[in-house]
């Protein structure tokens, strides 16, 4: 009962973290990354897709994304799209492709990226101890009903504590990478 308990507490922790690293990946720093389009939703033919569903997406140099329709009847609707994102971006369209190059950040922006990605750790670190708690209650749970031992719950809560640490730990060498990512000029 506790080994899966704390097992599944772990899993939860680790996909959180997994989660993180996606948000982040989402943020935009001084170099393209296609992932920053990802949330990009494109009015196609009457329906909100999302732009990497109807188009490929490159990076052929450091400050520019490539992004090539499947249909170039969508192209129009692509550029609306990508320019009405709080991306900042200013796509430019020559009827086969879209360029969308990357300016420079500001030192405003970059502290405006930072903060975001703050935002991000704090919901990480909040998820984590929810699961934490759960697995406390739910151990707590098994000993009310005779099914684990008072030492077997010490212990336990004492595992769980060492996984959340250690994934709290985690979530902030990650923020800590994406800020130094995000600040590098």
């Amino acid at each position: 009962m506790t080994a899966a308990t704390i097992k599944d507490a772990s899993e939860h922790m680790d996909k959180t973290l997994a989660s993180l690293a996606h948000e982040f990946a989402a943020v935009r720093t001084g170099r393209a990354s296609g992932a920053i389009l990802e949330k990009v939703m494109v009015e196609y033919y009457g329906v909100a897709t999302p732009l990497l569903q109807i188009a490929s997406v490159s990076t052929p140099e450091p400050q520019l994304l490539v992004v090539q329709p499947y249909d170039k009847t969508a192209m129009n609707a692509i550029e609306k799209a990508i320019r009405g994102s709080d991306l900042g971006l200013n796509p430019m369209n020559d009827g086969q492709l879209i360029r969308v190059p990357f300016p420079p950040l500001t030192e405003e922006r970059r502290r405006e990226l930072v903060k975001i990605c703050r935002g991000y750790t704090e919901e990480a670190r909040v998820a984590c101890r929810n699961i934490r708690r759960e697995a406390n209650e739910r151990i707590k749970r098994a000993e009310k009903a005779g099914e684990i031992t008072q030492d077997d719950l010490h212990r336990a809560e004492a595992e769980i504590q060492k996984i959340t640490d250690k994934h709290i730990a985690d979530i902030d060498e990650a923020l800590k990478r994406k800020e130094a990512e995000i600040m590098e000029v």
